[in-house]
């Protein structure tokens, strides 16, 4: 299997994407932190090869990611090639349940998911979320409304929330 990739460029400093035939399997800050250990672990676990060049995919992916930043994009329709156990992508799921604009708490994701008890799972699973933005983890904050935990670095998640109008959700939403 391949998975072409290619750079793109953002505001917030060059990423990397990469997709399969059937979608797009990563977009992380080409700085983020054990970005190469990451890239080696999906390459195991898809038994694929990384190779420069695009595809579909990735044409939609920058496509979408430029329309985002010029403000007439809230959501991503890109296909996705998730990799991850059932949970973790429940986790990613959830995540894309969360509105442009607003935060919420990692109490709230795990309530949202009724999975109280496992709120520290839903917080390591939404660190092993290898689609930045497009899978909006940057939009999930401490309880305390700290800028917690995002490997693109705390100053990035700060930038996406100011862009998108951040509105702190105290109450559940749903």
């Amino acid at each position: 299997m391949l998975i072409h990739t290619l750079e793109i460029e953002t505001p917030l400093g060059l990423m990397t994407g990469g997709a399969t035939a059937q979608g797009v399997c990563f977009i992380e800050f080409i700085d983020r932190i054990r970005l190469e250990c990451e890239l080696e672990r999906l390459k195991k676990e898809l038994k694929a090869e990384l190779v420069p060049g695009e595809n579909a995919h990735l044409i939609q992916l920058r496509k979408e990611l430029g329309e985002y930043f010029d403000r007439k994009r809230t959501d991503f329709t890109v296909q996705l090639h998730l990799t991850g156990t059932a949970f973790q992508q429940s986790v990613w799921d959830a995540l894309c349940k969360i509105p442009y604009g607003k935060t919420w708490t990692y109490k709230q994701q795990a309530l949202h998911m009724e999975n109280l008890p496992g709120i520290r799972a839903v917080a390591a699973a939404n660190g092993q979320n290898k689609h930045a933005i497009v899978i909006p983890c940057h939009r999930v904050i401490g309880s305390n409304g700290s800028l917690t935990g995002y490997a693109g670095g705390l100053s990035k998640k700060e930038w996406l929330l100011r862009f998108e109008g951040m509105e702190y959700t105290p109450e559940l939403p749903f």
